[in-house]
């Protein structure tokens, strides 16, 4: 097998601290702040941006659970009839998201279809004042006219190659690696988003 890990625990954390200082600045604070993660690994990064961003500016954010949500985009997708479908997990918001800045995270930004879904999931939510996009890792190859404005690692490769991100409220380890066509491990989420 033929995997390369391109970050460790350590690097997840370092570009997590850097994601939430950017969005706090973006946002010139936490006033009308929404994080929502997209399950699962999503999910994991928003918490730990919330918790981050509480430890950063700690009068503004009583609690993590204040500003983060899960938003759950599996019937939103458009190749439901080409993917087996994933058991849908709850979309959970930390309070009405209208005239919010919403942030959604992801693990890995590959196709754009997984943050078009979430783009149509959070319009029957509510209507945002700006939705951003913050993910751990941008790997290229849209299909989608998507971007991120929070990036972890820009990780450029080829297409057939798969990323994995392992995270250990997940997967019980930590890393982000790249592995060749017909390696596949099995473990950890490979990109398709």
């Amino acid at each position: 097998m033929t995997a390369r890990t391109v970050l460790h625990q350590a690097d997840i954390a370092r570009a997590l601290t850097r994601i939430s200082h950017e969005i706090l600045e973006s946002n010139r604070g936490t006033d009308d702040l929404v994080i929502l993660g997209i399950p699962t690994r999503g999910v994991v990064l928003a918490r730990r941006i919330a918790e981050n961003i509480q430890r950063i500016e700690p009068a503004a954010v009583a609690s993590p659970a204040d500003i983060v949500g899960a938003l759950d985009v599996t019937m939103y997708r458009d190749d439901l009839s080409r993917r087996p479908t994933r058991t849908p997990q709850p979309t959970s918001l930390p309070g009405p998201i209208d005239g919010k800045t919403v942030v959604l995270v992801d693990d890995v930004l590959f196709s754009g279809r997984t943050i078009r879904a979430a783009l149509d999931a959070v319009s029957d939510l509510g209507r945002p004042r700006a939705v951003r996009l913050a993910v751990l890792v941008d790997r290229g190859h849209r299909e989608l006219p998507i971007r991120a404005d929070f990036v972890g690692k820009n990780l450029p490769s080829a297409a057939a190659e798969r990323i994995y991100v392992r995270l250990t409220d997940v997967d019980g380890d930590e890393s982000v690696t790249i592995e060749e066509p017909g390696t596949d491990t099995g473990t950890g989420r490979g990109s398709d988003a």
